[in-house]
C-alpha cells in the first residue's frame, strides 16, 4: 500500500498485472474512486466493556474478540458512526447491560447499519441476546429523535454463541424493516440480511464496465450466476431479451424476486440453487446462453461450472471477482475449456485496503 491514494492505486494495478501476466491479453488502467473516504454503506459495531467497566463500541482486533474502541473510521459512513455513538450513550442512560461473550449474560450485542448512499435511507439493526428489551419503545423513540434521518429500526435476536452477527428472528419496531437504494436506474431493497456491495459509487463503475464488456443485445439470453439479490442481472435485464439469475442463499433469492417486482422487470427469473449444479444440469439438457456473468465468492468458481460453460457455449463470459488470485486460477481452467481472457479491468472497490475487484471479458478461442 502506498502513502497516498494515487500510490495505493498504482500498487494495486501493478499487483494485478504481475499476477495476470500470460493469463490475460490486456490489463486496463485501474478505476479509482472519486472520493476514497467514508464509502462503506454497511457499518457494524460490537458492544462491550473496558477494564474499568465503561461501555465501549467498535470492531474486533484482528484474530480476536477484543473490541477496539472506535467512534469513527475514515472509510465508514459518518452518519452511521454518529448513530452508533448515540446508541452507546443510550445504552448507558437507559441502564441496559451489554452482552458478555464469556458469561453469556447481558442484552445488547451489536449494531448493524445499512445506508442507502443514493436514496439517503438508513436501516438500523440492533442485535440483542434476548427478546426481553426493557424500555425498547422509548429507546428507539429517543434514537430516532436524535437521528430523524433514520428510516427504519429492526431488533434482531441472536442467542447463538458463535461469531454469526445476526440471529434468525427479527422484529421491526420503526418503519418498514428495510430500505431501498438506487443503482444505475434500478431500485434495490436492502434488509438486514441482504447482500449489497459496500461501496455504492464504485459498484456503479464496476457494473457499468462489466455490462459494457458483456455487450448485451435485445435478443441475448443471459445467465447471472452467483446473483445474490439480483443487482447486476436486473440492470442487465434492461438490455437483454431474457435473464436467469442463480443463487444458493434463499433469503437473497427472495430479495431478488422482490427487486424484480419492484422494478417491473418481467424478463428475468431467479432460481434457488448451487451455481455449479445448475450449470451442469443446463449443459446436460442442451440449453444455451449468449452471455454468462459470474460473480462468485472469494473462493472463486469450480472446474465443473467452467466445463458447463463450454457446453452451453456462450459467446461472451464476464467474470467479476473480489479475489484476483482465485480468478487467475479459474481463468487458466477457462483457457483449457476454449475461452481466452481478453481484457481485465481492476476497480478499486475498497480504497485504503489491500483488496481490489477485477472484471474480465472471456471470448471463445477461434
Amino acid at each position: 500500500m502506498g502513502k497516498t491514494y494515487e500510490e495505493s492505486l498504482s500498487a494495486k494495478e501493478e499487483s494485478v498485472k504481475k499476477l495476470m501476466k500470460g493469463i490475460v491479453g490486456e490489463v486496463l488502467p485501474i478505476r479509482g474512486a472519486g472520493d476514497p473516504f467514508y464509502y462503506r454503506n454497511k457499518v457494524h459495531s460490537a458492544f462491550g466493556r473496558d477494564k474499568k467497566g465503561n461501555i465501549i463500541s467498535g470492531t474486533y482486533m484482528e484474530g480476536s474478540h477484543r473490541i477496539v474502541m472506535c467512534d469513527g473510521c475514515l472509510i465508514e459512513d459518518r452518519t452511521a458512526s454518529a448513530i452508533i455513538k448515540d446508541i452507546r450513550d443510550l445504552i448507558r442512560s437507559f441502564k441496559l447491560q451489554v452482552y458478555n461473550e464469556k458469561t453469556g449474560t447481558g442484552l445488547i450485542r451489536r449494531v448493524l447499519i445499512r445506508v442507502g448512499k443514493n436514496s439517503g435511507q438508513i436501516l438500523v439493526t440492533i442485535i440483542v441476546a434476548d427478546h426481553m428489551f426493557p424500555g425498547k419503545k422509548n429507546f428507539v423513540k429517543e434514537l430516532v429523535k436524535r437521528h430523524p434521518e433514520i428510516t427504519t429500526v429492526v431488533i434482531n435476536i441472536n442467542r447463538r454463541s458463535d461469531s454469526m452477527i445476526l440471529g434468525e428472528r427479527s422484529e421491526t419496531v420503526y418503519g418498514k424493516g428495510f430500505i431501498t437504494d438506487d443503482l444505475l436506474g434500478m431500485s434495490f431493497r436492502i434488509s438486514p440480511e441482504s447482500f449489497y456491495q459496500i461501496n455504492t459509487a464504485q459498484t456503479e463503475v464496476l457494473y457499468s464496465e462489466a455490462l459494457k464488456l458483456a455487450d448485451i443485445g435485445k435478443d441475448d439470453t443471459v445467465l447471472d450466476a452467483y446473483c445474490g439479490t439480483g443487482t447486476i442481472g436486473l440492470i442487465a435485464s434492461g438490455k437483454a431479451g431474457r435473464v436467469t439469475g442463480v443463487e444458493s442463499n434463499p433469503r437473497a433469492v427472495r430479495d431478488a424476486i422482490e427487486n424484480a417486482k419492484h422494478n417491473k422487470a418481467g424478463n428475468i427469473r431467479f432460481v434457488k440453487g448451487d451455481a455449479t449444479e445448475f450449470m451442469v444440469r443446463e449443459a446436460q439438457e442442451g440449453r444455451r446462453y449468449d452471455v454468462i456473468i459470474l460473480d462468485p465468492p472469494r473462493s472463486g468458481t469450480t472446474k465443473e461450472f467452467i466445463e458447463g460453460c463450454r457446453k452451453v457455449s456462450p459467446d461472451r463470459i464476464v467474470y467479476v471477482s473480489c479475489d484476483p488470485k482465485t480468478q487467475a486460477r479459474d481463468l487458466k481452467i477457462f483457457k483449457e475449456n476454449g475461452y481466452r481472457a481478453e481484457t481485465l479491468l481492476p476497480v478499486d472497490m475498497f480504497p485504503w485496503t489491500d483488496s481490489v475487484e477485477t472484471v474480465v471479458l472471456l471470448l471463445k478461442d477461434m
